[in-house]
């Protein structure tokens, strides 16, 4: 089992401010849906909120306004075969957790499925809804309301991705099912230490 550990809200934005690939899972009246997203971020610290471009005619979409909610989940290299899968495929028709075995507990505050094996973080996240927007926008943004990762690789408050163990970086996507992972870690002088 993956030693995933709560992450203080305070320190949430920091599981997504070096542009990951995410997971976007929903879920509403039995339904549930899981797509790939490269462009998400933290928008606000106090109370975290995040923005995430999920396309306004998805399955994912549909679900996430209905039931007020999404998760993000920070896939790890290991799942660059499977994010690229489920970003290509629409969920409208085929439950895509089961089609790709991918196992989702039930998130503390929402219920949002949460991925976790071959994951390294995840964020449940409340929809903050912009009824002059949602029409006209894929930009959704929300509040985040849990928060946990992988202590391996996040703890106190700080990122601390192993370059010798692929499996435990983040992945960030190039376009065309090319994605390269997070690299070298680089401190400023003057940088707390890690």
């Amino acid at each position: 089992m993956t030693p995933f550990k709560p992450v203080a809200l305070a320190h949430a934005s920091r599981l997504i401010n070096h542009g990951p690939t995410v997971l976007v899972t929903s879920a509403h009246d039995g339904r549930r849906n899981v797509m790939a997203a490269a462009w998400s971020m933290p928008v606000e610290f106090t109370p975290p909120r995040i923005a995430v471009v999920i396309d306004k005619h998805t399955w994912t979409r549909e679900l996430a306004s209905a039931a007020g909610g999404f998760a993000l989940c920070l896939p790890g290299a290991g799942l660059a075969t499977l994010t690229h899968a489920v970003g290509n495929e629409s969920g409208r028709t085929v439950d895509k957790f089961r089609r790709h075995a991918i196992h989702a507990r039930p998130g503390p505050v929402l219920g949002m499925p949460l991925i976790e094996t071959g994951c390294l973080a995840w964020l449940e996240c409340r929809l903050i809804r912009e009824p002059h927007a949602e029409d006209a926008y894929d930009t959704c943004f929300a509040e985040v309301v849990a928060a946990a990762a992988d202590e391996r690789v996040f703890s106190q408050g700080r990122w601390h991705l192993p370059e010798d163990q692929p499996a435990l970086q983040t992945l960030h996507h190039l376009g065309g099912g090319h994605f390269v992972r997070a690299g070298a870690m680089i401190s400023a002088a003057g940088a707390q230490p890690r």
